[in-house]
C-alpha cells in the first residue's frame, strides 16, 4: 500500500523514533513492502518510517539507477532497523541532496565521506558496512529521519538552497 509521505513542517518528522523490538513480524513485513512500495511510487532512493509516520527506527534504500539523481552510482537496496553510524575519518564532502518531505526543493549539505553503519535486518540478523560517497550521504540523510532532522537543518550555505526546477532547469524532478 502506497502511504502519504509527511512534508516538512508537519511536527511528527521532527520526533525522535523508537527502537525497533520485535523483528520477523507479519507487521513488520507489511510495513517495510508498504515503504518500498511508496519509495518506488515517489522515485525516491531511501525512505524513512517516520516519513509516513510511523515512530521506529527503519530506513529503506537502495537503488540501481534513479532519475532524480541521474549521475549517481547504484546503491545496494537495504533494510535496516536501529542503525548506528560510524564516521571513518574526519573527512567531509559536499553533495546536493532533496528529500521526498522536502518536495520540490534542493540543497547542499556537508555529510561524512565514509561511514561504518550497524544495525540489524528484519529478521533481527546484524549488518554491518562500509558506505563512501553517495552511498554514505543517502544512509546519513534517512538516518537523520530517525532522530527528527531533515537536510535543509544541516545547510550552512542558503545561497545553495532552492527550487529544483531553477537549479537544475531540464532535469525531470517534479516531485523531488
Amino acid at each position: 500500500m502506497i502511504h502519504e509521505i509527511l512534508k516538512m513542517g508537519d511536527p511528527r518528522l521532527l520526533r525522535v523514533a523508537k527502537p525497533v523490538e520485535r523483528f520477523g513480524t507479519p507487521e513488520l513485513r507489511v510495513l517495510i513492502a508498504d515503504m518500498f512500495e511508496t519509495m518506488h511510487a515517489a522515485n525516491g532512493v531511501g525512505l524513512a518510517a517516520p516519513q509516513i509516520g510511523v515512530d521506529l527506527q527503519l530506513v529503506i534504500f537502495g537503488f540501481d539507477r534513479n532519475e532524480r539523481y541521474p549521475d549517481a552510482p547504484a546503491v545496494p537496496r537495504t533494510i535496516l532497523l536501529n542503525p548506528t553510524l560510524t564516521p571513518l575519518s574526519d573527512a567531509r564532502e559536499e553533495g546536493w541532496e532533496g528529500c521526498l518531505s522536502v518536495p520540490g526543493l534542493r540543497g547542499v549539505v556537508e555529510r561524512w565521506s565514509s561511514i561504518r553503519y550497524t544495525g540489524f535486518d528484519p529478521d533481527g540478523v546484524p549488518i554491518d558496512r562500509i558506505a563512501e560517497g553517495f552511498h554514505a550521504r543517502v544512509v546519513q540523510h534517512e538516518c537523520d529521519h530517525l532522530i527528527g532532522k531533515l537536510y535543509p537543518m544541516r545547510i550552512t550555505d542558503f545561497s545553495r538552497f532552492g527550487f529544483a526546477e531553477v537549479l537544475f532547469p531540464g532535469l525531470e524532478l517534479a516531485d523531488d
